[in-house]
């Protein structure tokens, strides 16, 4: 969900972006059921002849917001979390099976309904507006996501479906989909994750009914906030749902990575909820960040016509856990169709124990790349954008090594080296200097910059 956000940047028009007409042919699944429908993924891109967009059956005219490339679009409809005995399948299968089992409505059926395949095409309303994230918080910036045109966008979080289903009627509930982000290269992050959103909404009688004299509390004050309340709750009310979303999360994280994990908790803020934490567990000695979760902004279940209610919400990221519950040590393999990668996680039930035993590790090609940078601004992650497009899933990481400011000119000087590996085979000196090469000339048409190569 958003909760788990990382807020960085300026903003910059990447023209790294599509070719003026892209499609994707396919259909959008709009289901809200726990099955398990996939996007179609049959991409292909077209000669220029319109200035749109067409994916998943419906056409998006481009504008000056639009910085959608075609190799992000080749991942949509891919749905891993969909596709059976993958690692994020396995885990999406647990916590849902644990939900399942340990959360039971009054008839005896889960409390919990699922929801793995909603479209990952979303409005700018749902992704930010809906969810009260400020017109001018940086969240919103081109530099940190996928736009199809100023209205439309790749889903940023799972969180961009939360008052769409709330507003349907659901008062608890999981979705789960692929999101998208522009971000920095590095084996632990990807410009195409997963993640899985956790809804709960509690009323009066539910949150109070097993507190001794509880008869008396109340959900809604006429109170002012503070940094463990919001101003309309009461604090037995935050208290309470605070105390239930911990427990939860905790008994999950303890069913997936078995008892004796110690868990400890980290008080943050996130736009639209207050107030709010990062789950970080100790795994093998080691303390990790595995989610983010908080008590939900009323003003956000108000609007979703649920006034009545009181509730919480928590985000997780499938590939985080898979990589510490699996010791998968590049982000990248979740992609792989080597079968010895895939074969790995088959097994009679989710549950079965299974540590990653590594594919022959492929020796890395390292290049750097220095340039001038140019007068107006600059974004790092249009570089970034810019070297997946060429270099794919070769490429294993990119580091800003240097940094120098011209004392003359005042020109400023970016160093940046490129660590090229392959997951599957050797790379060849040969092919990655081609890839190189082209990296050096299309930073220079495409973003403005003067090589220094």
């Amino acid at each position: 969900m958003a909760m788990l956000w990382k807020f960085m940047r300026v903003a910059k028009y990447s023209k790294t972006a599509l070719s003026p007409k892209v499609k994707v042919r396919g259909i959008p699944t709009h289901s809200r059921h726990s099955s398990s429908k996939s996007v179609p993924s049959d991409f292909a891109a077209s000669a220029p002849c319109s200035n749109t967009v067409e994916l998943l059956g419906k056409s998006y005219p481009q504008d000056d917001y639009s910085n959608v490339t075609e190799k992000i679009l080749s991942k949509v409809g891919k749905n891993l979390h969909n596709r059976k005995h993958h690692p994020l399948w396995l885990i999406k299968e647990q916590v849902k099976e644990h939900f399942y089992k340990h959360y039971l409505g009054r008839r005896g059926t889960p409390l919990f309904s699922v929801y793995d395949g909603l479209s990952p095409v979303v409005t700018v309303q749902q992704n930010f507006d809906r969810l009260l994230i400020p017109q001018n918080h940086a969240s919103r910036r081109k530099e940190d996501n996928y736009y199809l045109n100023r209205d439309h966008m790749l889903r940023a979080h799972t969180s961009a479906h939360q008052w769409d289903l709330i507003h349907s009627g659901l008062d608890a509930f999981l979705a789960v989909g692929d999101v998208y982000r522009r971000d920095t290269i590095d084996n632990t992050h990807y410009p195409v994750f997963h993640q899985m959103e956790g809804v709960r909404l509690f009323s009066c009688h539910e949150l109070f009914s097993s507190i001794k004299d509880g008869e008396g509390l109340q959900l809604f004050e006429q109170g002012h906030r503070t940094a463990h309340k919001q101003e309309c709750h009461t604090m037995e009310a935050v208290r309470l749902v605070e105390f239930n979303l911990k427990q939860v999360l905790t008994k999950l994280m303890t069913h997936i990575f078995g008892d004796g994990l110690q868990v400890r908790w980290v008080d943050c803020y996130f736009p639209f909820t207050h107030p709010s934490f990062e789950m970080e567990i100790n795994f093998q000695g080691e303390w990790m960040e595995v989610l983010g979760c908080g008590v939900m902004e009323q003003q956000l279940v108000n609007s979703a016509g649920a006034q009545d209610k009181i509730g919480w919400a928590f985000g997780l990221g499938l590939e985080r856990l898979a990589m510490i519950l699996y010791d998968i040590p590049d982000i990248r393999l979740f992609w792989s169709e080597d079968e010895r990668f895939l074969k790995q996680f088959i097994g009679p039930h989710i549950w079965q124990k299974i540590k990653f035993q590594p594919l022959s590790r492929y020796p890395p090609l390292i290049n750097d790349i220095s340039f001038w940078l140019p007068s107006e601004t600059y974004s790092q992650n249009d570089f970034y954008d810019l070297v997946r497009t060429i270099g794919g899933d070769l490429i294993e990481k990119v580091v800003l090594r240097d940094e120098f400011a011209h004392p003359k000119t005042k020109k400023v000087s970016h160093c940046y080296r490129i660590v090229y590996r392959h997951p599957e085979r050797t790379l060849t000196q040969d092919e990655v200097h081609r890839i190189h090469r082209a990296i050096e000339e299309s930073a220079v048409r495409e973003l403005g910059v003067e090589g220094r190569f």
